[in-house]
């Protein structure tokens, strides 16, 4: 199975949304420059995430995205869902017709390990992530280099 960067990026902008908006709303902006993700890409996936009920989007100054629930009741298979990512280490998409139209002789293998992938994802939860000390580790080593960069760009600002 592989997952595409449209997933990880999913997940990885999700959970650093959990991290971030337990202070306040997050900005694409700040997801994008923290996760060296696109900002244009993350517009796509919050769009989708947006729909699909996994995110809140606040207007006005202080604005940004949130998570639409507690961190603890959003799923990693729902996210990935949400984005239209398939769980699938078929190379038929889980069809059966991977043969001249009939399954291939490791049909139930692929179709076993995508279940597979799938349940362990449905039993992680962005919160149970949030626990993590590495993950913590991460985010706030991420945050630090953020305002690092905020801090040479106003001083780039002031001398020119």
């Amino acid at each position: 199975m592989r997952l595409t960067t449209k997933g990880r990026y999913a997940v990885t902008a999700m959970l650093d949304l959990a991290f971030h908006s337990q202070k306040r709303p997050v900005t694409l902006t700040d997801i994008a420059t923290r996760q060296t993700i696109s900002l244009s890409y993350l517009e796509q996936l919050f769009s989708r995430l947006r729909k699909a009920g996994m995110v809140i989007g606040v207007r006005g100054p202080g604005g940004g995205y949130k998570l639409s629930r507690v961190a603890v009741e959003i799923n990693i298979a729902d996210i990935i869902a949400a984005v239209d990512e398939p769980i699938d280490a078929t190379k038929c998409g889980g069809e059966g017709n991977c043969q001249d139209g009939l399954p291939c002789l490791t049909h139930d293998l692929w179709m076993g390990l995508s279940e597979q992938i799938r349940t362990y994802l449905q039993g992680i939860s962005l919160g149970e992530l949030l626990e993590r000390a590495p993950v913590n580790t991460v985010a706030n080593r991420q945050d630090h280099t953020l305002e690092h960069m905020t801090i040479l760009k106003q001083q780039e600002k002031l001398s020119a």
